[in-house]
C-alpha cells in the first residue's frame, strides 16, 4: 500500500500553539530569540462563538477569517448542535440555507443532502479533513444516514463549485465536519418515541506537550416501516468513536492524527416478488466506515504549510432471508490520499495558496472483481487582503488515470461596504469523474466522461452566524454539463446491452440551478434569539431536444426555508422551537409523480439544574404531519424526547 506518513488536514480539526495560530491576515514571522511562554491550547472551538474576530472557516482550503472569503460559507457550530437536539444530522444541516435533505425511510436510512439542487455525490464531504465520499457507493457519494452529530464539533458549508481548491467531486459544494476534541468531559444520554436511547459523551486532555480528545455516540431505535405501506417498523442501530490528537514540537511546528470509527446495523424494506413493489421485508444492512490521517503542520509566520496521510473506507454487507443464509450483496469502497497545501505571504497584503494531492480508489463487490484508479492534481492561487479588499484567483490541474487531464478556475473577492457590511462575488469551476461503480459494475460504462460545472454567485453579507445580529442575501447560477444517468436497455437500447444487462450509464444533457438565499439571525435583549435560512432554487433539465427539456429535477422543492426561536426565562429555562417549510416538488425527472410541500415543527426545551447538570426535552413533527420526502418512503409522525447532559 502507498502509504505516506504526512500529509495535510485540510480542516481546521486542531488548533497550533497559542504563538503559532494567528489569523492570515496577520501573521508574522516569530523571531528565533523571541521569549516564549509554555503553550496551553485549547480545541474547543465553541470559545469562538462570542468573537467574530476568531472565526475562521478551513472549507476554502486553508484556515482563514470567515469575512475574508467572497464565497458562500455557513458554519455551524456545537453549541447550536446541541440546541437542536437529538441524534437526526438532517434536522441541523436544515438549518443553513439551499440545503434540502432526502431520506429513504426513518433514522438510518439511506440519507441524501442536496445543495442548491445539485445531487447528492455533487458535494464533497470531509471529516477533520478526510475526504468520505464512499467509492463503492454507486455514484460516490456519502451517505448521511451513518452519520450522527454527537460526536461533530462543527460543520462548515460551502456552497458554489469549488474544483480549483478540492478536486473532483466539489460541483455542488464542499462540507467539512470537524469532530469533537474539547477539554473535560460530557456525557448526555436521552429516551423517547419508538424506544430510541441516544447516548454520547466527549473528553480530553491537555498540556504544554499537546492535547487528545476521543468523542463517542451510541443510538438504538426502533425506527419507522420505511416502506410508506408497511406495517412492520426497520429499526436502525449504530455506534461511533472519534479521536483527535496533537504533539508539539516547537514554537512553530505540530504533529497531528486523527480517526473515526462508525457501525451501523440497519433493517431495510425493499421490491419483493411477485410485485415487486416497495413492501416490508426482512432484510438487513450492516454498514462499517473508518477513517484516519496523520500529519505534520508548520506555521512559521510568512509560510504556513499542512502535509498528511489519510484513508477512508466503507463497507457494506446486505442480508435478505429470502435469498439464502448468506449476504445477498457486499461492497466496499476505499481510498488513500497524500496532499499538502499552504500559504506563503511574500510581501504586505499580498499571498499565495497552494497546494497538491495524489488519491487511489479502490471498489470491490460480490459482483465485480476489486478495480482501482487514481488521480492527482495541483493547484496555486494570487491573492490580495488589503484594507477592506479580499480577494484570490487560481487555476487548478487534475490528471485522472482514465479520463487524463482536467483544468478548473475558480476566483472570489470580498469588499467591506461599511462596518461588518460586505460585498461578495464568487465563480468556480468544478468537474466530478464518474464513479468506479458507473465505470466497473455489472451496468458500467468505460466510456462515460467527467461531468462539469460552472457557478456564480453575488451576494451581501452583514456579521456573520457567530454573532448577535447578521444577514445575507445570495444571488446563485450553477451550470452543468455532461451528467451521468442511468439508461434502460428496454427503452435504450446500446451495444452494451448484447450481455443481456437491464441497464446502462451514459453521460446525458445539462442542467441549470439558479434562484436565492437568505440567512439573518437577531439575538433580542440577553434572552431572545431568532435564525431564519430561506432558498428559492430552480433546478431544471436544460438537454437540448431532450425528452425531459424543461422539467424540475427530481426532489428539488423550489421553496425551503427553516424559521428558529429560542427564549431564556427565568432560572434559565430556554425554550425554542423550529419551523421547516417545503414546497412541492416532483419524485421524477419526467415530473409525473407529484411530492405535496409540508410544514414541520418543532419544540424543544432546557433547563441546567446546577452548573454541571442539564435536563432537556423535545416533540419533533409537533402536528403529526403525514409527508412524504421520497414516494413510497415513510417518515416519522409526532414524537416525544427527554434527556439530561452531565459536564465536568
Amino acid at each position: 500500500m502507498r502509504h505516506v506518513l504526512f500529509g495535510f488536514c485540510s480542516t481546521l480539526a486542531f488548533t497550533v500553539p497559542a504563538h503559532a495560530q494567528v489569523e492570515p491576515s496577520t501573521r508574522e514571522q516569530v523571531p528565533d530569540d523571541t521569549p516564549v511562554d509554555p503553550v496551553v491550547v485549547s480545541d474547543d472551538f465553541s470559545e469562538f462563538a462570542t468573537d467574530p474576530d476568531t472565526i475562521t472557516i478551513t472549507v476554502t482550503g486553508t484556515p482563514i477569517e470567515v469575512e475574508d472569503t467572497g464565497q458562500p460559507v455557513t458554519i455551524i457550530g456545537r453549541d447550536e448542535i446541541e440546541s437542536v437536539q437529538g441524534p437526526d444530522i438532517a434536522r441541523i444541516l436544515r438549518r443553513a440555507p439551499g440545503v434540502t435533505v432526502t431520506g429513504s425511510g426513518g433514522l438510518g436510512s439511506l440519507t441524501s443532502v442536496r445543495v442548491r439542487g445539485g445531487e447528492n455525490d455533487q458535494l464533497l464531504v470531509l471529516v477533520d479533513g478526510i475526504e468520505v465520499n464512499d467509492p463503492a457507493s454507486t455514484s460516490g457519494g456519502f451517505d448521511f444516514g451513518n452519520l450522527v452529530p454527537g460526536t461533530i464539533q462543527s460543520v462548515d458549508l460551502l456552497r458554489g463549485s469549488n474544483s480549483t481548491v478540492w478536486g473532483s467531486d466539489a460541483i455542488a459544494g464542499v462540507m467539512a465536519i470537524t469532530t469533537r476534541a474539547a477539554t473535560g468531559l460530557e456525557a448526555s444520554a436521552e429516551y423517547g418515541a419508538r424506544d430510541t436511547v441516544y447516548a454520547q459523551a466527549s473528553g480530553g486532555v491537555e498540556s504544554d506537550a499537546g492535547f487528545i480528545g476521543i468523542a463517542g455516540s451510541y443510538l438504538t431505535t426502533g425506527g419507522v416501516s420505511a416502506a410508506a405501506s408497511g406495517t412492520e417498523p426497520d429499526g436502525f442501530e449504530q455506534y461511533a468513536i472519534t479521536g483527535r490528537g496533537r504533539l508539539y514540537l516547537g514554537r512553530t511546528a505540530s504533529l497531528f492524527a486523527s480517526g473515526r470509527y462508525a457501525e451501523g446495523d440497519l433493517e431495510l424494506d425493499g421490491f419483493p416478488p411477485p410485485d415487486f413493489t416497495l413492501a416490508d421485508t426482512g432484510a438487513t444492512q450492516e454498514t462499517r466506515q473508518y477513517s484516519g490521517n496523520v500529519g505534520v503542520q508548520n506555521d512559521a509566520g510568512p509560510l504556513f504549510v499542512k502535509a498528511a496521510y489519510s484513508f477512508a473506507d466503507t463497507e457494506r454487507v446486505n442480508f435478505d432471508p429470502g435469498t439464502g443464509p448468506g449476504p445477498s450483496f457486499t461492497s466496499d469502497g476505499h481510498q488513500d490520499r497524500i496532499e499538502a497545501r499552504g500559504e506563503w505571504r511574500p510581501i504586505g497584503p499580498l499571498l499565495v495558496n497552494f497546494g497538491g494531492e495524489y488519491e487511489w480508489s479502490a471498489f470491490s463487490s460480490d459482483s465485480s472483481d476489486r478495480v482501482t484508479t487514481s488521480i492527482g492534481g495541483v493547484y496555486g492561487q494570487l491573492g490580495i487582503e488589503f484594507g477592506p479588499l479580499s480577494g484570490r484567483a487560481g487555476l487548478r490541474y487534475d490528471d485522472h488515470q482514465d479520463f487524463g487531464g482536467t483544468a478548473s478556475f475558480g476566483a472570489d473577492f470580498s469588499y467591506a461596504l461599511a462596518d461588518n457590511l460586505r460585498l461578495r462575488a464568487s465563480v468556480g469551476e468544478g468537474f466530478k469523474a464518474p464513479s468506479l461503480f458507473q465505470l466497473n459494475s455489472d451496468f458500467g460504462n468505460p466510456a462515460l466522461d467527467p461531468a462539469q460545472s460552472t457557478s456564480f454567485d453575488l451576494g451581501l453579507a452583514y456579521g456573520d452566524r457567530s454573532q448577535d445580529g447578521y444577514a445575507g442575501l445570495t444571488l446563485f447560477r450553477r451550470d452543468t454539463e455532461n451528467l451521468i444517468d442511468f439508461a434502460s436497455c428496454f427503452s435504450d437500447p446500446d451495444p452494451l446491452c448484447d450481455d443481456g444487462r437491464f441497464g446502462y450509464y451514459i453521460n446525458v444533457g445539462e442542467t441549470r440551478a439558479q434562484g436565492f438565499e437568505i440567512e439573518a439571525g437577531k439575538r433580542l435583549g440577553d434572552r431572545l434569539m431568532m435564525r431564519l435560512a430561506y432558498s428559492y432554487v430552480e433546478a431544471e433539465d436544460r438537454t437540448p431536444g431532450g425528452a425531459n427539456e424543461g422539467n424540475r429535477l427530481a426532489r428539488r422543492p423550489d421553496h425551503a426555508l427553516t424559521a428558529s426561536v429560542d427564549w431564556t426565562g427565568p432560572a434559565d429555562l430556554t425554550l425554542g422551537g423550529d419551523v421547516r417549510l417545503v414546497g412541492d416538488s416532483f419524485d421524477n425527472i419526467g415530473n409525473t409523480t407529484a411530492l405535496d410541500g409540508y410544514v414541520l415543527t418543532d419544540l424543544r426545551a432546557s433547563w441546567p439544574l446546577a452548573e454541571q447538570i442539564e435536563l432537556f426535552g423535545r416533540i419533533e413533527n409537533l402536528f403529526d404531519v403525514d409527508y412524504t420526502v421520497a414516494a413510497g418512503y415513510g417518515t416519522p409522525g409526532r414524537s416525544a424526547y427527554i434527556g439530561a447532559r452531565l459536564r465536568l
